[in-house]
């Protein structure tokens, strides 16, 4: 699987081995027991099925709408995504929980304009990162393997100018995403 490169853009971070494999269990044996649903865009229903606390995006609204509130087990890891990034955890004000199936994976895109700093664990399975930005009539792409128990910061040029997409995933796999709202 790639590897980071010297070539990873300015703002973006990773870090291996985030949470340990005793956390990594715990996490996942509370996220097997939540009510996820299938992700919905546009009518159409994704492979892979979401939970939105604090926060959730409408597509229908074109908007944020308030979330439940994050679950008491997510605190402590939401606590160490923000020492990671280098932000109070209280900012980090919302939180997405993403089971891919194998074959699930996501398109290219950029994380709504409503939010600043995205932190990223991944949980289970690896899972490759892509990157891409315009560059005149090119694309400038890179790749890396986001390992199990990892963690990735999307913050300046990497998250204002690049786009990133996840491979089709091989096995199951779990993803934290913790987002700080902008002006927060």
């Amino acid at each position: 699987m790639p590897q980071p490169s010297l070539f990873l853009p300015e703002g973006l971070r990773y870090r291996p081995e985030l949470i340990s494999s005793g956390a990594e269990r715990a996490l996942v044996a509370e996220l097997e027991r939540m009510p996820l649903r299938p992700f919905q865009f546009h009518g159409y229903e994704a492979l892979r099925r979401v939970a939105a606390f604090g926060w959730r995006y409408d597509y229908g609204e074109r908007a944020l709408q308030r979330a439940a509130e994050l679950p008491a087990f997510l605190l402590p890891l939401r606590e160490e995504a923000a020492a990671f990034a280098g932000l109070p955890a209280g900012e980090l004000q919302h939180a997405l929980v993403t089971e891919y199936a194998p074959g699930a994976g996501i398109g290219w895109h950029r994380d709504r304009p409503d939010f600043a700093e995205v932190i990223g664990i991944s949980l289970l399975s690896p899972c490759v990162l892509r990157l891409r930005r315009r560059a005149g009539p090119r694309w400038e792409r890179d790749a890396f393997t986001a390992e199990p128990r990892s963690a990735y910061l999307l913050s300046g040029p990497a998250r204002s100018e690049w786009e990133h997409s996840i491979a089709p995933m091989k096995a199951l796999r779990y993803s934290i995403t913790f987002r700080r709202l902008k002006g927060a």
